[in-house]
């Protein structure tokens, strides 16, 4: 397993632009898939975007789609969540995940402490 540390949260007005990174411990971390969750208060962790290790296959969310984008630079052992156009349904804390090849929170073994991403209105 890998050990995962998110930064680059905080309070941003709607419409405004955060870019959340992932940084890794390990020197696997480029053969690992990465995913970003997020759960807001009184809901499900939900699934946000993912990167294969070689970074040339990316998904995400529905809800998400042509405002956030993931990458990973492997050299860094880092992956980065950018996120436009924010609005305030953004709002809740975003993990990084390592380790699964689906949508589902349970298929990752190895996760950061989380990141609050505060939008306002």
């Amino acid at each position: 397993q890998v050990q995962l540390v998110e930064s680059g949260g905080g309070l941003v007005q709607a419409g405004g632009s955060l870019r959340l990174s992932c940084a890794a411990s390990g020197r696997t971390f480029s053969t690992y898939n990465v995913a970003w969750f997020r759960q807001a208060p009184g809901k499900e962790r939900e699934f946000v975007a993912a990167i294969r290790w070689s970074g040339l296959i990316t998904y995400n969310a529905d809800s998400v789609k042509g405002r956030f984008t993931i990458s990973r630079d492997n050299a860094k052992n880092t992956v980065y969540l950018q996120m436009n156009s924010l609005e305030p349904e953004d709002t809740a804390v975003y993990y990084c995940a390592a380790g699964g090849s689906s949508r589902s929170m349970y298929d990752y073994p190895s996760w950061g402490q989380g990141t609050q991403v505060t939008v306002s209105s």
